[in-house]
């Protein structure tokens, strides 16, 4: 029995998140589906995180113990032969025996898009949520700076976070501009649930003057999630980095 490695990439349109359901699809459940017809094995994978449904993924890593004589390349390949379009394994390696995705992760980086334009695009449609109203994104690189730091994110998760500590670090945080897309991105050493967009959702209420540019601080320490802003839809969501 070996310990592997595995990273992969979905699309989380068609998926109810990551974490298996019954009778919902789900990747975890696509994953191992594609496991068992491969190697014949039914395993319990181990994701680096949970997503919501609708949240994509460029990078996420999971591991799973396999007593397969197949070679890492042979498990890259053969499940992406298996995995419907909207998965891909990226890559496989063998990990120590005491590696775990979830538990051993030190943080992680996300990413939320908008798709900042009057009209809509078939190419964005479930990749990135629209927003019509202009967006400075100069404003608000420099308003998530407050962001930065370790600070008790109880104001800005959902309320069915079932986490008693709400203390997380935040690593870096910034927004940008390419053409009609604005991209805001987040890294830190963990993250509570809905709390990237809830985030996102308070920037998006600075900007449309509805929450002072200098509000921030003040919202962080107050833990009173109704003075932040909306939770964005998750179709702009991307788990972009897992870092270990």
């Amino acid at each position: 029995m070996k310990n592997y490695k595995i990273t992969c990439a979905f699309s989380g349109t068609k998926y109810h998140g990551f974490q298996r359901q019954d009778n919902l699809p789900t990747v975890q459940g696509e994953l191992e589906k594609a496991i068992y017809r491969l190697l014949g094995e039914r395993v319990a994978i181990n994701g680096c995180s949970r997503t919501d449904a609708g949240v994509h993924a460029k990078e996420f890593v999971f591991n799973v113990n396999l007593s397969t004589p197949i070679d890492c390349r042979g498990i890259k390949y053969g499940m992406n032969g298996l995995l419907p379009p909207d998965i891909a394994i990226l890559s496989a390696e063998e990990a120590p025996d005491d590696f775990h995705a979830r538990y051993c992760c030190k943080g992680k980086e996300y990413v939320y898009l908008i798709h900042n334009s009057e009209t809509k695009s078939p190419f964005y449609a479930d990749r990135m949520y629209r927003s019509w109203y202009p967006i400075d994104e100069k404003k608000l690189d420099r308003a998530c700076r407050d962001f930065i730091g370790e600070h008790d994110f109880r104001a800005f998760c959902a309320a069915a976070c079932d986490k008693e500590i709400t203390v997380r670090r935040i690593f870096d945080f910034n927004v940008i501009r390419d053409g009609d897309v604005v991209k805001f991105t987040v890294s830190g050493d963990g993250f509570l649930y809905n709390m990237v967009r809830i985030m996102v959702g308070t920037l998006l209420f600075i900007n449309d003057g509805k929450i002072a540019e200098d509000a921030l601080p003040k919202i962080l320490s107050s833990g009173d999630r109704t003075l932040a802003g909306k939770t964005v839809p998750p179709q702009g969501l991307y788990l972009s980095r897992v870092f270990y």
